[in-house]
């Protein structure tokens, strides 16, 4: 099994602004190298048929993605409306400001197959594609943000896989980011 990053990934983990968001000590090619060569500790079923998460230990200083919102730190979430790419509509997301999480103890890069990708007009030299990563203290899944999950049912065309809402697992998405946040 071959694995590449996607155009759309290498932007949002490895931006060229240096933010503290972003996958740190470790460029693009060496990430792709150690997914590459190390095998994952899980893999885990994704939204899916076309979709697998590969938990992996943590190997750079990394922190994070999302924190718990507290009545202590609720003060700090910043909201706004805005565009993964120029291409897409933009939608309400909000985040922490002022909030420095732990230090993530697993990445798990999301990982499309080629005929997805192929789909949705990205074409990889590779088996399976990184379309993104989550950073986070245990070796599960962060629910995918019901915004995301809205995306994906409008299509293709709209920046989404096509993969028709599932009201369940919408419902639980809601629950768990009524309680959480990413940060800057």
């Amino acid at each position: 099994m071959s694995i590449a990053l996607t155009d759309f990934a290498r932007t949002r983990l490895f931006p060229r602004d240096g933010r503290r968001t972003a996958i740190q000590d470790c460029t693009p090619d060496a990430f792709i190298e150690r997914l590459n060569a190390a095998p994952p500790l899980r893999v885990l079923d994704g939204y899916a048929p076309f979709c697998k998460l590969h938990v992996h230990a943590n190997w750079t200083t990394t922190r994070c993605s999302m924190i718990a919102i507290t009545e202590a730190n609720r003060h700090l979430l910043r909201s706004a409306y805005e565009a993964r790419s120029r291409e897409e509509l933009p939608v309400l997301v909000r985040w922490f400001e002022g909030i420095e999480p732990p230090v993530a103890q697993y990445l798990i890069p999301i990982l499309y197959d080629r005929a997805q990708l192929a789909r949705e007009g990205t074409a990889i030299d590779a088996d399976w594609g990184v379309v993104g990563c989550l950073y986070t203290l245990d070796p599960e899944e962060i629910p995918m943000v019901p915004i995301t999950q809205l995306r994906n049912a409008l299509g293709v065309a709209e920046g989404g896989s096509g993969v028709a809402l599932d009201r369940a697992a919408y419902l639980r998405s809601v629950a768990f980011w009524e309680q959480h946040a990413n940060w800057r």
